[in-house]
């Protein structure tokens, strides 16, 4: 490692008293193991530490490893002190560690309520049996993707009462399952758990041209409008006040208030509904997807 860029790593963590080594952008993590490590830090910070994305340069992405005596990427750094990668960031986040480091409110470790039917229960219970050592958890990450799995506790896990077992679970994971209810369906697709989690953002609505151009004309809490086609695509024309979806109207959103309206558009209303799912599992809870795109708007 160069002299270089030795200075130019102490020169970002003296700037920087909460500073992450990733592959990516907190907004476009290229690794799962980063995407992890920005989620933590964005629950506990929100947008108060920087990062550096390793992949666009070389000589920063080898220069930190040595630096640092850490072969792998993400690194966390605090007060110019390393921490960590995911594994550790992850452990430390769970236990209050990471918060008391962070000078913050340790964390709440109070059990959800998770109401469960005695079908339901008596279809988990006959999966449990001859587990061993290891015991049910549940995984609600923050797009609200839900999964059950058997695994060997760690020992800073929360621990909640369903019925008469015992599902084990993270503190993130907590604070997004309160008021879960799991029941049992039989359907023609086939039958298994069904999973309502009543903190989960509401779906993306449909959004006719019509009702975008009267929601427009009463000038009242106008929504804010992004076109997710390509740039040469926006620039022979787009819905009326809307933007394209680049980076910096990525950063914009994510500073905005999760109840801000918004309205996504492409082409048809194909991938304007991917690019408003995407925003909705981030917590937004007004995203609408306009019906027929810039075809049936330009009509």
């Amino acid at each position: 490692m160069t002299d270089q860029t030795t200075h130019r790593i102490e020169q970002m963590l003296d700037q920087n008293p909460v500073f992450l080594f990733m592959k990516g952008t907190p907004q476009t993590p290229m690794c799962g193991f980063s995407s992890n490590t920005v989620k933590i830090l964005k629950d506990l910070l929100g947008d108060g530490f920087a990062t550096f994305n390793v992949l666009e340069d070389p000589d920063i992405r080898e220069g930190i490893k040595a630096y640092g005596q850490w072969p792998t990427i993400p690194q966390l750094y605090v007060n110019k002190e390393l921490i960590g990668g995911n594994d550790i960031v992850s452990e430390m986040f769970n236990t209050g560690e990471l918060h008391e480091l962070l000078n913050l409110e340790q964390p709440d470790r109070t059990p959800p309520t998770i109401d469960i039917t005695d079908e339901a229960l008596s279809h988990i219970k006959e999966g449990l049996k001859d587990m061993g050592d290891h015991q049910l958890f549940l995984s609600v990450d923050d797009e609200f993707n839900t999964r059950f799995s058997l695994e060997l506790p760690k020992g800073y896990e929360i621990i909640a009462d369903v019925g008469d077992l015992k599902v084990y679970m993270d503190i993130g994971t907590a604070k997004r399952a309160q008021g879960v209810e799991i029941s049992w369906v039989d359907e023609l697709q086939g039958s298994g758990l069904r999973i309502k989690n009543p903190n989960e953002p509401p779906p993306v609505q449909d959004l006719s041209v019509a009702e975008l151009q009267d929601w427009l004309d009463t000038e009242v809490d106008n929504p804010r409008i992004y076109d997710v086609r390509s740039a040469d695509q926006v620039a022979e024309g787009t819905v009326a006040h809307a933007v394209r979806l680049d980076k910096q109207a990525i950063n914009d959103i994510e500073g905005m208030d999760k109840d801000t309206p918004l309205v996504f558009v492409c082409q048809v209303g194909q991938s304007s509904m991917s690019a408003a799912e995407f925003f909705r599992k981030k917590g937004y809870t007004k995203v609408f997807n306009l019906t027929g795109g810039y075809n049936a708007w330009s009509a």
